[in-house]
């Protein structure tokens, strides 16, 4: 065994005496080993180490604290050992290789915390800091707040968008039994979108909207198409709200805007391309042009579905 430092086990609890408290007279030993049992981790080090800086265990080491020992002379010190051997390196070198993982600098910064170790908290921080920083979103979407804001955002985005509006507190009537879990299916979708087709897409959320659960489809400033997933239908007498996931339309009409990552410039045929079949032939040029610049598909799944006005009862 060579070094200072060695993690040799990992004891395990068992009956016998109880640790002894002594003061340690840590200048007769100079730079003799030591045996530390940190929480069930051995370590063998020398005093020089444990008291280089003005820490806790330089408190602890050179007689102003009392330490606790067991019967075979191990001192313990009643804290977590996974991290101890690198405490050893830092106060012998002044400078450590930090874990990688957040989680791990956590654990260390908080056992330097607690032997007042404070250059290795400052090591710590800024470590965390710079992690951090380099942690960038995915996708960045925005939540809708008022019309202005969605107009705003739509008028000045350069790519196709698809909004989302999902709203549960437009509802008056109960839910069907899968109502709610197609709500979740269209959200889930919603996100899986959102990550697919990141950079080409602008994605937003609209939760103050008057639909419980609505696609919108926007190219070039222009609303091309509407998919309303509610439907209001009859059960044991009584009107009830149903949420639909039309899975294959909203894929379709998501590859639809597709078509239009390009320079905001009416393109007829693009619009055409993508609209509902041409008027009749009756209508002008004209009229046919501005009628498909204007026109919106609205694909309502079961709208309103088997409606019926008389009272219950009835």
């Amino acid at each position: 065994m060579s070094g200072d430092t060695c993690l040799t086990t990992t004891l395990c609890p068992a009956a016998g005496p109880k640790p002894k408290t002594c003061s340690f007279k840590g200048g007769s030993l100079g730079n003799k080993y030591v045996r530390l049992n940190v929480g069930g981790s051995l370590y063998y080090t020398t005093v020089q180490v444990l008291t280089r800086h003005d820490t806790m265990l330089k408190a602890m080491f050179s007689g102003r604290m009392e330490v606790l020992t067991d019967k075979e002379g191990w001192i313990l010190i009643d804290r977590c050992g996974k991290h101890f051997g690198t405490i050893l390196n830092y106060l012998r070198d002044d400078t450590i290789a930090l874990p990688k993982h957040r989680q791990e600098i956590k654990e260390l910064m908080a056992e330097a915390k607690y032997y007042l170790i404070q250059g290795l908290v400052d090591m710590c921080q800024a470590a965390l800091q710079d992690k951090k920083e380099l942690y960038e979103p995915v996708c960045s979407i925005p939540i809708i707040t008022s019309p202005k804001e969605e107009e705003r955002l739509i008028e000045s985005s350069m790519k196709p968008v698809v909004k989302l509006l999902y709203n549960r507190s437009n509802n008056k009537y109960s839910y069907t039994s899968n109502s709610d879990d197609n709500l979740l299916k269209n959200i889930e979708l919603f996100d899986k979108l959102s990550l697919r087709f990141n950079g080409r897409v602008l994605f937003i959320k609209d939760v103050i909207g008057d639909e419980i659960c609505c696609w919108s489809f926007y190219g070039q400033g222009r609303k091309l198409a509407e998919v309303c997933c509610t439907s209001i239908v009859y059960a044991t007498e009584k009107k009830q709200t149903k949420v639909e996931f039309p899975e294959a339309r909203i894929y379709e009409e998501t590859l639809n805007v597709l078509l239009y990552e390009t320079p905001r410039v009416p393109d007829n045929s693009l619009l055409e391309a993508t609209s509902r079949s041409r008027s009749q032939a009756s209508h002008s040029e004209d009229d046919e042009g501005f009628e498909l610049r204007d026109r919106v598909r609205r694909i309502h799944v079961k709208r309103y579905s088997t409606y019926d006005d008389r009272q219950l009862g009835h």
